[in-house]
């Protein structure tokens, strides 16, 4: 037993200059003092010698164990430092090197487009409301003066929830909400998305983002909707786009028009996007109807309104000369990337 003890304190010595890593001086001291290692299984082999020699031999087994996990200690340290300095040695960071080229992201143009009408109108004393792109029938048609039989309340045109809830077709019941919960003065824009029954094709989405405003005060005239719009076409395409109304028919605006812009690519010489006529038909508007105010409860005898809607894709579509919607909508980077 004393020479097979001298030969595992040998054996195992001369293993520790071999171990190459922490790994393999733990698999080493497992097998040498683990539960199940040499030295353990000599201590319950002394079960078998005489009771005089169990004293002595137990004595030389301990200074073995002792002599063992301080050399495994030691070499368990230079191992660890070893490693450390090789980690630091492939960690390195040479700071004079050039920093790794990271592009920056860009805004969608649908995003610039409504950046910039929000700051014109922000600019104009509008506060920009928003509301929830679920709504309810009433919102959506019924105090905006939309009758039961207009087309625009049919499956065909708007996606219905239930009976009493559609996915909101226009902006407008954000002005409904805020006609029926503030008193005039009022001056809004109300962005967001909307949902029209539309087959998708170079001009036409079923999703799509509309920019909406609501003028409400005493002594407001068809005047001020003027002036309001030509500011607004002055500020988004530059100076000398003018713009020119033409009667239409609203259900929630009495008198209501379609405006024209000057055309941004032309200057009203005339060209492909205008058709040759030097105009592009941007929004609808008109001032408020009496009958829509009375039903939001503001007396259309004292106070008069304006509104108006555009869409922010055609108004992306105008401004940055894009050939087709549907580009808006497929994440290629390669458009993206031309408005960085």
């Amino acid at each position: 037993m004393q020479e097979q003890l001298k030969g595992i304190r040998d054996r195992v010595i001369q293993e520790l200059s071999q171990a190459k890593d922490t790994s393999a001086l733990e698999q080493l001291r497992v097998r040498v003092l683990g539960k199940k290692g040499e030295l353990t299984e000599i201590l319950r082999g002394m079960g078998k010698l005489p009771a005089e020699l169990r004293p002595q031999m137990g004595q030389m087994v301990n200074s073995v164990r002792e002599k063992l996990e301080e050399a495994i200690s030691a070499r368990q340290a230079e191992l660890k430092e070893a490693e450390k300095n090789a980690k630091l040695a492939r960690e390195v960071i040479d700071v004079t090197l050039p920093g790794k080229d990271r592009q920056a992201g860009s805004a969608h143009p649908i995003t610039l487009v409504l950046n910039d009408l929000l700051e014109i109108f922000s600019g104009l004393g509008f506060m920009s409301v928003e509301g929830p792109e679920i709504e309810y029938d009433r919102y959506n048609f019924e105090l905006l003066s939309v009758p039961k039989n207009h087309p625009a309340r049919d499956a065909q045109d708007t996606f219905y929830v239930d009976d009493n809830v559609v996915l909101r077709s226009q902006t407008s019941p954000v002005q409904a909400r805020v006609m029926t919960t503030q008193k005039p003065p009022i001056r809004i824009v109300s962005p967001g998305r909307v949902f029209r029954a539309d087959e998708l094709d170079a001009t036409h989405s079923p999703v799509f983002h509309q920019f909406e405003g609501l003028c409400i005060d005493e002594n407001i005239t068809m005047g001020d909707l003027k002036g309001t719009l030509d500011e607004f076409a002055r500020r988004m395409f530059g100076e000398g786009i003018k713009t020119r109304f033409r009667p239409s028919y609203f259900p929630f605006t009495e008198p209501s028009a379609e405006v024209d812009l000057t055309c941004a690519n032309c200057h009203g010489a005339g060209c492909r996007m205008c058709k040759g006529t030097g105009w592009i038909e941007v929004l609808g508007a008109g001032m408020v109807n009496p009958h829509v105010l009375e039903m939001c409860g503001i007396d259309p005898g004292k106070y008069q309104g304006f509104a108006f809607g555009m869409g922010l894709e055609r108004l992306a579509i105008i401004k940055y000369g894009i050939p087709d919607i549907r580009y808006l909508y497929e994440n290629d980077v390669r458009f993206l990337s031309q408005f960085r």
